[in-house]
């Protein structure tokens, strides 16, 4: 019997394949099965300073439920690291193409290209950018846009990881929810098992194969806990949203993120913010939704960050990073102005965060076969990426996992 522990784009691929595989299969998830829809109430507020008061706030935007943060994602399918894995010894081609086939990666039809997003991509190529619609893993014939991506889709049109993780369960796999790891079971440095708490009791299952994939964080945390070193650095993808008034632009009913332009050193899409809304209402209180246009502004981060034992993450931006933004920012404001944008009323968010990852990174914690020093305890997440994407990550996490399952079944179980 296998343990896999976590059911975000990792865990779940892995699940799902072993089950398939007729090899049985138990997952652990600390939060609950839930409906799509109701997403956005499992967003973890640990790390979550909705006033941004305080300068030592951290906002890391991160879910907690079964199919993990997939479920709030924007449906993003875009290959990122590719070389750089090349130059690890680590090929992901093959892999790529199967997740992408395997979710349905493709670019949306016109029909579901709003207004707003027509513009960015307009504007952007006037100033220089060859912006092109976003890979999406959105099914447009279930899709009605209505600019809430980021919450949980109310129709199920988006590939999750509970998708893969219903198939599991369809072909015999165990799902226990609710139920947080606190630790590895160990003997002779070998895995034994899983500590989890649930309903407030301490229980063990017992497996000499366990695949960690709680996510960067809580893996690097479970990861101390079991006495391996890591969570010694920390990316998370940091962003911006720069947007203003463009009157009846209706961009907030919109797929979000349907377009993307990429720059040197940063990436910008189409997104709608709420706090843009809100600080501009502040000025102009006949402002509405529907009159906002802006961009996300994504970048590379320095890495310099750190999760401790108890789950305390601490992150900074560096020169590098401030750079990097102001960058994206600027060229975010030219192509709103090249759209129509009210220049007198742009604003931008403050710095946040998503993708949390790089805590258990391939040559430090895991081998190119994502194991670790403990013998049959394996990593499938985030955590074992070395260096900051700048972008969405899920389909690179789905394709190490790919490849991983692919190598336990052919050579380990």
């Amino acid at each position: 019997m296998v343990i896999v522990v976590g059911t975000g784009a990792g865990g779940a691929i892995i699940a799902m394949k072993l089950a398939k595989a007729n090899i049985p299969v138990t997952i652990i998830e600390r939060g609950p099965y839930i409906a799509s829809k109701d997403a956005y109430e499992t967003y973890d507020m640990k790390y979550y300073d909705k006033r941004f008061e305080s300068e030592q706030s951290l906002d890391l935007l991160k879910t907690t439920c079964v199919g993990g943060s997939t479920i709030v994602a924007a449906g993003n399918g875009v290959r990122v690291l590719e070389e750089e894995f090349k130059d690890l010894g680590i090929d992901l081609s093959k892999e790529y193409e199967t997740i992408e086939e395997l979710i349905g990666v493709h670019q949306m039809d016109d029909d579901h290209i709003g207004e707003g997003t027509r513009l960015f991509l307009e504007s952007a190529k006037e100033c220089g950018f060859d912006a092109i619609k976003m890979p999406k893993f959105i099914r447009d014939e279930d899709c009605k846009p209505c600019g809430k991506c980021s919450f949980g889709c109310p129709r199920d049109a988006k590939w999750s990881g509970k998708d893969f993780i219903d198939i599991a369960i369809e072909n015999g796999a165990e799902l226990i929810e609710n139920a947080e790891v606190t630790k590895i079971l160990t003997a002779h440095k070998s895995a034994s098992g899983v500590e989890y708490i649930q309903d407030g009791q301490v229980k063990t299952i017992e497996s000499d194969l366990v695949i960690l994939a709680a996510g960067a964080i809580d893996t690097a945390v479970i990861l101390q806990k079991t006495g391996i070193d890591a969570g010694n650095k920390l990316f998370f993808d940091p962003f911006i949203s720069v947007g203003g008034v463009l009157k009846d632009i209706k961009y907030n009913t919109e797929v979000q993120m349907n377009g993307l332009a990429i720059g040197n050193e940063y990436i910008l899409a189409p997104h709608f913010s709420s706090f843009i809304s809100k600080y501009i209402k502040e000025t102009y209180p006949e402002v509405e939704d529907k009159d906002i246009l802006s961009i996300m502004v994504k970048v590379q981060d320095d890495m310099v960050g750190s999760v401790d034992i108890d789950g305390n993450v601490k992150k900074f931006n560096t020169i590098g990073d401030i750079r990097r933004l102001g960058q994206g920012a600027a060229a975010a404001g030219s192509i709103l102005q090249k759209a129509g944008v009210d220049a007198t009323t742009m604003t931008s968010t403050v710095f946040r965060g998503a993708h949390p990852g790089g805590t258990a990174a391939i040559g430090e914690v895991v081998d190119k076969n994502l194991k670790t020093e403990i013998d049959g305890l394996y990593l499938g997440d985030a955590s074992v990426i070395p260096i900051s994407p700048g972008k969405p990550p899920i389909l690179l996490i789905l394709a190490l996992a790919e490849r991983l399952a692919n190598h336990l079944i052919e050579e380990v179980i």
